[in-house]
């Protein structure tokens, strides 16, 4: 992996980090990586290798990624405010607000709460097709967002163990849209994104706007399956044993379709270190940013607090952490939260192949 051409970081970053996140880039073989550092003193944010492989573009804490399941604490952010308004019970069956045309007849009615936590009982199918080519007429992706709804119906009686689904959080955007009175995107643009001057986020790609490029490592004898698997459009050039995919947006916004740079991200994090405040205003309440770290849900895999979750592998980690994952085609990323220390760390990566975000979060601390 060639070394990144920002590898000399401008004035005012911080070297060391710089340093420590383009050595573990190289040794992962990552085309590019955004890191945030969010610190009761401020923010640092450093990157490098390239957005794109093919133009030798460089990846900068500017640069936009699609978020893919980071969006998920978003999304329950904007949840937690209505919640807050009293215009959201969330202890009351999704049902009394959804209409049957979204539940097609559920036995069982989850609460937004449950399906916060992922205890509403909805099953998790594979997202692979959940992607568009972006550009794509967007009424046909409303087609297919509508359907995904419809589909989403619980299997077994909520309340039990959590069990992460996407399509949970496909119906708490439907929920957050009913309340309010308005698309999800919209509200969720005005109820978190604008408030917390995450300028450079939304759910389309901005023409001209510094983006990355996604990579998917295969070896060249099963590039084809890609083309099976992936929607038509998707895949695009080779580079080396990288196979790049076009520009995208996921289908469900609520769950995955969030785009946006490393430095917008760490203003979310910033949001939930300080318990809901920014500056002078309250977004949320302090009680409804700490019940979404309350990690109380267990599962087989993740323990869920609402929005976000900690690995049942880390339920001993010291420092305690909690954190969202955002992985799907080409990318690969992480956000976490180490509330005792008020330290928070966003990283945003163009692979597909996982790296041991473990080491690179004891990296950035250090």
């Amino acid at each position: 992996m060639p070394m990144s051409p920002i590898f000399a970081p401008p004035a005012g970053v911080d070297a060391d980090l710089a340093g420590r996140v383009e050595q573990f880039r190289l040794r992962h073989r990552i085309p590019g990586l955004s890191v945030a550092v969010v610190r009761p003193g401020g923010t640092a944010t450093v990157a490098g290798g390239f957005a794109d492989l093919t133009a030798r573009a460089p990846v900068t804490p500017d640069t936009r990624f699609p978020w893919f399941s980071m969006t998920k604490v978003a999304t329950a952010t904007a949840a937690m405010t209505l919640v807050d308004q009293g215009r959201l019970d969330p202890d009351a069956p999704v049902g009394e607000v959804l209409d049957d045309s979204r539940t097609g007849g559920w036995r069982f009615n989850p609460t937004a709460r449950q399906l916060m936590n992922h205890t509403a009982g909805l099953p998790n199918p594979l997202p692979l097709r959940w992607i568009e080519v972006a550009g794509e007429p967007a009424n046909r992706a409303a087609r297919l967002r509508a359907d995904l709804v419809r589909r989403s119906r619980p299997t077994r009686p909520p309340g039990g163990p959590a069990a992460y689904s996407n399509l949970g959080f496909l119906v708490l955007a439907e929920v957050i849209s009913r309340v309010s009175g308005r698309p999800f995107e919209d509200y969720l643009r005005a109820a978190v994104l604008q408030p917390l001057g995450m300028r450079a986020s939304g759910f389309e790609h901005v023409a001209g706007a510094a983006a990355a490029t996604g990579y998917v490592r295969v070896p060249p004898p099963f590039a084809p399956l890609l083309r099976i698997v992936l929607p038509s459009g998707v895949i695009g050039d080779r580079s080396g044993d990288l196979v790049a995919l076009r520009r995208f947006r996921v289908i469900g916004a609520g769950y995955g379709g969030l785009i946006g740079p490393v430095s917008d991200a760490a203003r979310l994090v910033g949001l939930h270190l300080a318990d809901g405040r920014v500056g002078h205003r309250q977004i949320l309440t302090a009680g409804s940013a700490r019940s979404m770290r309350d990690i109380r849900y267990p599962g087989k895999r993740f323990d869920l607090g609402l929005g976000w979750f900690r690995p049942v592998a880390a339920r001993s980690a010291q420092p305690a952490f909690v954190e969202h994952w955002g992985t799907g085609g080409g990318f690969h990323h992480v956000m976490r939260l180490y509330p005792e220390r008020g330290v928070g760390v966003v990283a945003m990566a163009n692979t597909t192949h996982g790296y041991d975000h473990d080491a690179l979060m004891h990296q950035a601390l250090a």
